[in-house]
This record gives structure tokens, sequence and C-alpha cells, in this order.
């Protein structure tokens, strides 16, 4: 497969929201299959379609559980709440702090357009929310408390930030 120019911050792609897939075309498949080459490549956990510049309801994410392919997700539940540390493969080097819900329940298709359920807590909820945001045009920053941080310089969670 073919490994993809992951869009960053500032391009017009990632603020966009995505078209669903209407029908699994072979086009599609090597999207997918090009998507989850760029995630690995990228040491991501998940990638959303418009990261690789293609405005479709597709993302894929692998927690290290296996890859998951996600087609026209639609989020069925949330509840809980969560913080910490998150960041993205269209800012490279950067991560913050964020709060999302500890558990999510989601709908999708897989590249078989098979719909079915895919239900996760702490890491997988993470994941699968993130990426959904970015079909919605949305990125984690916006969800940042306090400041970005170099990724190699990440507060140690027991001290106290400084703001």
């Amino acid at each position: 497969m073919a490994i993809r120019e992951i869009r960053t911050v500032g391009d017009e792609c990632l603020t966009k929201v995505c078209k669903p897939v209407v029908e699994m075309t072979d086009r599609t498949k090597t999207l997918i299959e090009d998507m989850l080459d760029t995630m690995y490549e990228a040491d991501g956990v998940g990638l959303a379609a418009p990261q690789v510049g293609i405005l479709r309801r597709i993302a894929v994410v692998d927690i290290g559980d296996g890859p998951i392919v996600l087609v026209n997700p639609e989020v069925l539940e949330t509840s809980g709440e969560q913080t910490g540390q998150e960041g993205c493969l269209s800012l490279p080097g950067k991560a913050g702090e964020v709060t999302r819900p500890n558990y999510a329940k989601v709908r999708a298709f897989d590249e078989n357009m098979q719909e079915y359920i895919v239900e996760g807590e702490e890491l997988m909820a993470r994941a699968l929310l993130h990426e959904i945001d970015h079909l919605d045009g949305h990125m984690y920053t916006e969800k940042v408390e306090g400041q970005l941080y170099d990724v190699d310089n990440l507060p140690d969670a027991d001290e106290d930030i400084e703001e």
C-alpha cells in the first residue's frame, strides 16, 4: 500500500465536515489500507480521512488490540469522564490535557459495509471520539485545558502546572 501525507494544522481540510460514504469502492478500500499504513508508520493510534486530505467519514483506530475501521461512525452513547494527555498526528510534537467521556459506544460500518457496534473505555473511548471529531472538522486543540506542551517536555502528572 502507500503512505499518505498527513495534513497539519492550518490545512483547510482539517476544518471541514466530511461527507458520508455511500458505497464501498475499490478506491475507498485502498484509502482505508493506506490510512492504516500511514497511521502505523507515524506511530499513531488513530487517523481520520481528512488528515490525509479526503473529506469522507472514514477513520481507523488501533490502540494495540488490532485495527478498527470506522466508516460513517455515529456516537450512540457516552458516559463518565477522563482527563489526560492527548496528541494528534496533525499537530506533531505537541500534546495537551483534554477531558472526554470515559466510555463511548459507536455504530459504524466496516470495510465491507457491514454495520457493527464498537464500545470502549479509557484510551479506546478517547481514540474513537478524537477521530470522530476530525470527521466533523474539529481538533483536540479546541478542548485543551491550559496550554499545549512539547511532547518531549510534558509536565509530570504529579507536579502542579503553572499557568
